[in-house]
């Protein structure tokens, strides 16, 4: 018995030590990527490619972080949507699809996604695969994951209407393909959630003596996603799972999402968020329909100086986890 418990200690570390040392690797990619090639030019601007950050993101995991691939130890899809309202032509609209599944005993996972954004006279559509490897530990599991992909952009110049004919708009539409790849960490539990992320590792920026777009690798356009949360039980039918999640950029101000879902029995969660940079208040509900499948609805309410001239954004968000292997009698909570 002694003997076996030793085995079993020795695995654990060893375990621990290839997390450390896959740990390490990552966090020098992403030190390093920025210093690879940074623009010099001080007459370019940089493209500000726009990657679904959601209301319910612990719905949508996967476009916030790719190491979320597989960790719900099932054949997850979702699916989102998220428009403002705003009066006019030209409103925010976001459409996603996630698939992701974990593979070879759970060690391997992998994921595709598919968005479609549009605002104002641009359309923007994203499509990337996610590779993700984990590493059960005696508490919890760590996750490492990558995604590469696309994004197709097209500004429809044709749609802008001035009150005198400018024939800087009669180029009609322009339209850019630009790849792109990103990594992250995640480590969950029964009890907490962590992670943190790089959704994109190229930065692109035009270059305005003749409006080609050059592909770079600048840090200080690098967007860092980190988020946190835990699961509190005061009792069988109540139960608390606060979470945050944090935006950073050294170009950018940051953004704070503090989240608090109250859990009943399991099948109704009633949420609220509050939401720094933009400002704004969100209150979610979400259904457990079944272990398997979820469905939920959030309003956003802007407390921003502009709010009497935008409209609240609607969010809806569903759910299915397909051939549940473990705890398939009760919901998982991240």
């Amino acid at each position: 018995m002694l003997l076996k418990e030793g085995a079993v200690k020795r695995i654990c570390c060893n375990k621990e030590r290839l997390v450390k040392k896959n740990l390490l690797i990552l966090v020098l990619l992403i030190l390093s990527a920025g210093h690879i090639a940074r623009s010099q030019e001080q007459d370019d601007y940089a493209i500000a490619i726009q990657y679904p950050v959601y209301s319910m993101y612990l719905v949508e995991g996967l476009f916030i972080n790719p190491a979320y691939a597989g960790t719900r130890e099932a054949l997850s899809m979702s699916l989102s949507g998220r428009k403002r309202m705003l009066g006019f032509e030209g409103e925010y609209a976001m459409a996603s699809f996630s698939l992701h599944a974990p593979l070879k005993k759970d060690r391997i996972a992998l994921g595709l996604s598919v968005n479609q954004l549009s605002y104002g006279i641009t359309d923007q559509t994203s499509i990337y695969s996610y590779y993700a490897f984990h590493i059960k530990t005696m508490k919890g599991r760590w996750s490492m994951g990558l995604k590469a992909g696309v994004d197709m952009v097209t500004n429809d110049y044709s749609g802008i209407v001035t009150n005198d004919p400018d024939h800087v708009f009669d180029v009609g539409q322009e339209s850019h393909v630009m790849p792109n790849a990103g990594l992250g960490v995640y480590y969950n539990s029964e009890k907490i959630f962590a992670g943190v992320a790089v959704p994109a590792l190229l930065t692109y920026k035009v270059d305005t003596s003749n409006l080609d777009y050059r592909m770079g690798m600048d840090i200080s356009y690098y967007d860092i996603l980190a988020s946190a949360g835990g699961l509190i039980t005061f009792s069988e039918n109540f139960k608390l799972k606060p979470s945050m999640m944090i935006k950073y950029s050294l170009s950018s101000s940051l953004r704070l999402d503090l989240n608090a879902n109250f859990i009943i029995s399991d099948i109704i969660w009633l949420g609220v968020s509050w939401r720094t940079g933009e400002s704004a208040v969100v209150g979610m509900i979400e259904v457990q329909i079944t272990p398997q499948v979820k469905l939920g609805y959030s309003y956003d309410y802007s407390l921003g100086t502009l709010n009497s001239f935008i409209g609240g954004t609607h969010e809806v968000a569903m759910r299915f986890d397909l051939n549940r292997r473990v705890n398939s009698s009760s919901p998982r909570y991240f």
